[in-house]
């Protein structure tokens, strides 16, 4: 059995709920070769490293997913980049705003994620979730996020694969929203269990080539 850690953020930009915690929280503690085990990050550039961290560190996950909230979007994008950089025009849940910094100094320019990409999209798409790759994680908390969890897994923790999944408002959100997507939470709780399963059996085959662990056939 393999540990998966998922996180979901709490609401940010006036909303009232996140669907990616709320999805997250649907989850049941089993899903098929899965062991989950869930947190609930705060949506604050300077505070998601070390809750990570610590995390990783109580939870002992084979593998972390952050998921997170991309208003606009029409399906579940499960991320295959993250860039070094902070660059939004909104402030984080503490105020904090950033206008082109790098997240990591000492980091290189982007990381790919190490969690099975493509062949989650394609999980998605087989239990019924619409689904596709996204090469953009955007330059605002989620970015952050992933590219703190793959920075600190490349660093301390090599043998836990990292990446992060952005899904698109739940139904309740675009009330009075015009032309703006949503999906039900249940279907996007769906993906999420479809990813954890696709994951666990990456993980259970101890495929180590980061191109199979992306879905690469070439």
């Amino acid at each position: 059995m393999k540990k998966i850690l998922f996180t979901g953020f709490e609401p940010f930009g006036g909303e009232s709920v996140n669907p990616s915690w709320e999805a997250v929280s649907l989850l049941p503690d089993r899903i098929g070769l899965a062991e989950i085990a869930k947190r609930h990050l705060p949506v604050e550039y300077d505070t998601v490293a070390d809750l990570l961290r610590q995390a990783i560190e109580e939870e002992q996950p084979h593998a972390v997913i952050c998921v997170g909230q991309a208003g606009g979007r029409a399906v579940l994008t499960p991320e295959m980049v993250a860039i070094n950089l902070n660059d939004a025009a909104i402030p984080d849940n503490a105020g904090v705003s950033h206008g082109g910094e790098t997240i990591c100094q000492d980091g290189p320019a982007a990381y790919f994620a190490t969690i099975p990409v493509k062949a989650i999209s394609a999980g998605m798409m087989e239990a019924g979730v619409p689904a596709a790759v996204s090469y953009t994680a955007g330059t605002y908390v989620c970015n952050n996020a992933m590219y703190h969890l793959l920075h600190l897994l490349a660093g301390e923790y090599p043998e836990i694969r990292g990446g992060f999944i952005h899904v698109p408002y739940e139904c309740g959100q675009v009330l009075g929203k015009s032309n703006m997507s949503s999906l039900p939470l249940p279907m996007i709780a769906k993906g999420l269990e479809a990813a954890a399963k696709v994951t666990a059996e990456v993980l259970e085959a101890g495929t180590q080539d980061i191109r199979i662990a992306c879905g690469s056939t070439h």
